[in-house]
Parts: C-alpha cells; sequence; structure tokens
C-alpha cells in the first residue's frame, strides 16, 4: 500500500522514524527510511531527512507524493517543482526552467498552479485551493510562492515591497560587463505582438524598472552574475543584461549566441519576506544550480588553459 501524500497527527511522543514504523506498518522499513531519504516527510511543515527527530503529541506529519518532492544521495532528483518550504498558509516552492507558472489557457497545460493544486487536493481534499503570489518567466527557474488561501495572497501582493526584504537571483551571462558591480535603471515596455521587452533610458510610458548587479566570477566567455531586484517586471533582468552587453546565455530573444545549458540560464535564487500572519522573517536559497557551477567550471578552464 502506498501511503505518500497523506496526513497525520502525531498522539504521542516519540522520534520520527518509530513513529513512522508504527502508522506504516506493513510497509518494509527499507521503504519507510526510503521517504525520509529522499526528502518526502514534513514535520509541521519543515522538511527533515533525520531518523531521530522530535514529534511531539499533536504534530503534524505529511508524506509528500514524489512527483512533489524528491531527494537522493547527493543531490536532487529532477522534477518540475520541489516544494522547500509549507506551512498553513504559504508554500514555497522551486520551479524548473520550461515550466509556466500558471496556464496560458492551452487545454492540458501543465504549469506550477496546476502541480500544486493537485499537491494540496491529494493532500487536504479535493475542494482545497492553492493562489499564485507572484511569477516568474516560464524560461527562468528559482522559488516562487504560493497562498494556501485568499487572505494570505493579498497580504502578500498588497504589501509586496513592504513584506519582501530581498530577491536575488543568479545568472551565466555571455562576456564580462565593464563594471564588476553597478545598477541598470529604466522605462520597460512590452510590445503586445513579439511579446519582447524594449528598454528607454527615458520615461516613454514604461514601467520604471531598477536592477542591481554584482559579477561574482569570470571565465574565458562567460561570468557568474548575481541580480537583485528593486523592481519586478518582466523580463527586467533579461533585457538589463542585455543593456550591459552581456545578455544570459541561452536567451536568444535579447541577443545571446551561445546555449551550453540548453536554456536561459538565469535562477531565482533567494528570497527574504515578512510572514503575512506571524509577522517571521522568512529566508530560503536553493544555492547556486549545478548545472551552473559546470558551465563555469569548465569555462574556467578553458581560461586557464589558455593562460
Amino acid at each position: 500500500m502506498n501511503n505518500s501524500g497523506r496526513v497525520y497527527m502525531a498522539d504521542r511522543d516519540s522520534t520520527l522514524l518509530q513513529y513512522l514504523y508504527e502508522i506504516l506498518a506493513g510497509q518494509s522499513r527499507t521503504s519507510i527510511k526510503s521517504y525520509l531519504t529522499h526528502g518526502q516527510v514534513t514535520v509541521n511543515g519543515q522538511s527533515t531527512t533525520a531518523y531521530d527527530f522530535p514529534i511531539h503529541k499533536g504534530d503534524r506529519i505529511s508524506i509528500l507524493g514524489k512527483g512533489v518532492m524528491i531527494k537522493k544521495r547527493g543531490g536532487e532528483r529532477e522534477t518540475r517543482v520541489k516544494i522547500v518550504f509549507e506551512d498553513d498558509r504559504l508554500i514555497v516552492a522551486d520551479k524548473r526552467s520550461g515550466i509556466l507558472t500558471m496556464s496560458t489557457g492551452a487545454e492540458g497545460e501543465v504549469t506550477a498552479y496546476s502541480l500544486m493544486t493537485d499537491y494540496v487536493r491529494r493532500m487536504y481534499g479535493k475542494n482545497s485551493r492553492i493562489f499564485i503570489v507572484h511569477r516568474i518567466d516560464r524560461e527562468t527557474s528559482g522559488l516562487i510562492i504560493f497562498a494556501k488561501d485568499e487572505q494570505t495572497k493579498q497580504k502578500l501582493q498588497e504589501n509586496w515591497n513592504e513584506s519582501v526584504l530581498e530577491r536575488k537571483y543568479c545568472a551565466i551571462l555571455e562576456g564580462r560587463p565593464q563594471e564588476t558591480e553597478g545598477t541598470v535603471h529604466s522605462w520597460l515596455k512590452e510590445n503586445p505582438k513579439s511579446l519582447k521587452v524594449s528598454s528607454s533610458p527615458v520615461d516613454d510610458g514604461g514601467k520604471e524598472s531598477t536592477t542591481h548587479y554584482r559579477i561574482i566570477s569570470s571565465g574565458k566567455r562567460f561570468s557568474l552574475a548575481e541580480f537583485e531586484l528593486e523592481t519586478g517586471r518582466k523580463h527586467q533582468i533579461r533585457v538589463h543584461a542585455a543593456l550591459l552587453g552581456c545578455p544570459v546565455t541561452g536567451d536568444r530573444r535579447y541577443g545571446a549566441a551561445e546555449n551550453p545549458m540548453g536554456r536561459i540560464a538565469l535562477h531565482a535564487r533567494s528570497i527574504v519576506f515578512r510572514h503575512p500572519v506571524t509577522g517571521k522573517i522568512m529566508s530560503f536559497d536553493t544555492g547556486l544550480p549545478n548545472a551552473f557551477k559546470a558551465v563555469m567550471k569548465e569555462d574556467s578552464a578553458i581560461s586557464g588553459r589558455n593562460e
């Protein structure tokens, strides 16, 4: 019997593995341990892999479905959306590149929203809902926030600039900007036909946009950059990187010539925000994706061989 996608309320104090053995009686101990090894167990919304994690009466223990979050030894197995944090009000998830945040209207389209909707209905009942708080581009991977109720969504959206204390992206750029750090400021406007975003140094009716950047390292062909958003406009980092003369690699729409990762090399790495209900400061950082590390390692090796 597969008990993944189930929620249990602890009726006594115990350690996590021992409690799992008891509530999942009938399954092999190896399969039960694998739930922990693969990061499929949360206690009160917090993921844990520790066998001896203390459980107290009243704690909520969730065993997540494999399609939502799976971890394995030595890294993470590729999934379309992975839960990073969950409580009664919010879900913070890590979206893979190539997945829309929400549907464009195409029938049967798989999106982060549809995957998370399936998840909450499987976990909490068929009438459960999820609400999108903000979006990132289809081509961008990384952290996005969902609300479990409309009130939480509205609180976050209405106070977004005050609630979000920090949002950082990492990207691999083609070439190296003249300055290793700085700020790009312009007005962005989307062409409704081409869907390409243009930039103007003066107010032309577009949306005012400000991006701060810092170059972390550079090789022969590429630079690893960190971007911090002061505003959040469509394609903002991609357009501003192109303005620096160093488009995000893989981003042919804005002038990139190379595509070493088979995708646009842009990742929403971290976010810090104030919880809309508890007021607690929440901080999440996925770290630098392994694919980014591999590209920069290879580029650095090429640079070293040519010196």
